[in-house]
């Protein structure tokens, strides 16, 4: 390897700069509203209104995304989601 190569990680002028990623944070207003809407699509079907595979990644992903609000708004949320999911379970 040249020489030029070594300092790109370690000291001198040749050294890659460092680069800050930019801090990328959900909106929490997006948020809850895409959860509500998850939520009233719950609430509305008469039965599961996902295919298998979507409600497992809801399952997943609902509680992740709630992550974003408040802890008692979340945990609420949360809590009505799972209410939904265990009654289109049983309607199944």
């Amino acid at each position: 390897m040249s020489g030029d190569q070594f300092s790109m990680f370690g000291d001198g002028d040749g050294r890659m700069a460092e680069q800050r990623q930019p801090d990328i944070l959900p909106d929490p207003n997006r948020v809850r509203r895409r959860l509500h809407g998850i939520l009233e699509t719950a609430r509305a079907a008469p039965d599961v209104p996902w295919p298998e595979k979507k409600q497992r990644v809801w399952r997943i992903v609902f509680p992740n995304m709630a992550k974003w609000l408040p802890d008692d708004e979340a945990d609420q949320l949360c809590f009505e989601f799972a209410q939904e999911m265990e009654r289109l379970g049983l309607a199944a």
